[in-house]
Parts: C-alpha cells; sequence; structure tokens
C-alpha cells in the first residue's frame, strides 16, 4: 500500500465512529447533489470512496430496487460505520481501493464522490479509473457539502486557485482524463461538479 493510502486509511479510521455525527446535517445536501446527477431507475452507480455511506439512500432512491449500488472505500472503519448505521441495505458495500477498482470496464453509468477529490493521490490517473469504470456518455458527480471557501475557513486556511476543485484547475484535469465538465457550483452551501464520460 503506497503511503498516500496509508495516510488515507489512518485520518479515516480515527474519525470512522463519529463521523456522521460530526456532519449530522448534511443529508438533504447529499439527497440533493444525487437528484442533480439525474440517475434512472435501472442505472448502476458507484459511491466512490463512500465512507460511512451517506450517499447510499438517495442513490438507492434514485435507482430504485432494479438498478446497482455500490460503495467503495478502502477504510474498513468506515464500512463498519456504514453498516451500524444500516446503509449496507441501499448498497454493496466493496472494501476496494477508488485508483484501481476491481470492476469491469464500462459497467456502470455514473459514479458520485463526496469529497474524494482531494484525497487522491494521482488525481488525473485516478479519474481516468473512474472514467474506465462508466460507460460512454455516463455521469460523474464530484461533491462536497460545503463549498471551496467555508471548507478552507472551516479548516483554517485561504482558498487557492490551484486547488483540485477550483474550475480553473478541474476542468482541464478532468479533459485529460476523459470527462467533460458540463456543470459547476462552488456555494457556501454545496460544491457540485458534474462531467459527462466521453467516448
Amino acid at each position: 500500500m503506497s503511503d498516500d493510502h496509508t495516510r488515507v486509511q489512518e485520518f479515516f479510521t480515527v474519525r470512522a465512529a463519529d463521523w456522521d455525527r460530526r456532519f449530522p446535517d448534511d443529508g438533504p445536501a447529499y439527497a440533493a447533489a444525487v437528484a442533480d446527477l439525474g440517475l434512472r431507475e435501472g442505472d448502476r452507480v458507484l459511491d466512490a470512496g463512500c465512507g460511512t455511506g451517506r450517499a447510499l439512500t438517495p442513490l438507492r432512491a434514485a435507482v430504485g430496487p432494479s438498478g446497482v449500488v455500490v460503495g467503495a472505500d478502502l477504510t474498513p472503519a468506515m464500512l463498519e460505520a456504514a453498516v451500524r448505521a444500516g446503509r449496507s441495505r441501499d448498497g454493496h458495500l466493496l472494501l476496494a481501493d477508488v485508483t484501481a477498482l476491481p470492476l469491469r470496464a464500462e459497467s456502470l453509468d455514473a459514479v458520485f464522490g463526496a469529497g474524494l477529490i482531494s484525497h487522491l493521490p494521482d488525481p488525473a490517473d485516478n479519474l481516468r479509473e473512474l472514467a474506465r469504470v462508466v460507460r460512454p456518455g455516463g455521469l460523474l458527480a464530484l461533491f462536497h457539502p460545503i463549498g471551496r471557501a467555508a471548507l478552507a475557513a472551516r479548516q483554517g486556511r485561504r482558498i487557492t486557485e490551484d486547488d483540485l476543485r477550483a474550475e480553473p484547475t478541474l476542468r482541464p484535469l478532468l479533459a485529460a482524463s476523459g470527462w467533460h465538465l458540463t456543470s459547476y457550483v462552488d456555494e457556501d452551501d454545496r460544491f457540485l461538479a458534474l462531467a459527462v464520460r466521453e467516448a
């Protein structure tokens, strides 16, 4: 396992047990972001870096009983928290590295990634891996329940334009990874970038 992966696991392992209690009001923001993704009944969707599975319930509601919902995370403690919260009823939980997914090429209709991009060790390669498992024309949502400026303030740092989520940085990064950015919202109460997988 790389040092990046070890750091991610260590960071989330110690926070897993109280993650949902730390952010109790995020549910509506997750539901709104999933709605904006525009999933349909029967779609197959991956929650990449699913953590405690807060997106699994709205994803299941969006794709219905005939759809497939998979939540993949690198940190066992986060997946255990998802099970304790009862979210494993809404999707299949998979202990997996989203930078090397054990999924067939073009097997999904969409990927949802909450807070994901800042934890990717090689964003261009890793976004390419997400494109690999999504069919041409499929969708990607990069989401955070608060915007870049609000998150920087919460973390005691300044917002910068070289942030991976800044539109001038994100747009070419996605394009180089097989995605076309179609929508970009960065407000105090949410960050949502939507992209389509190019053919």
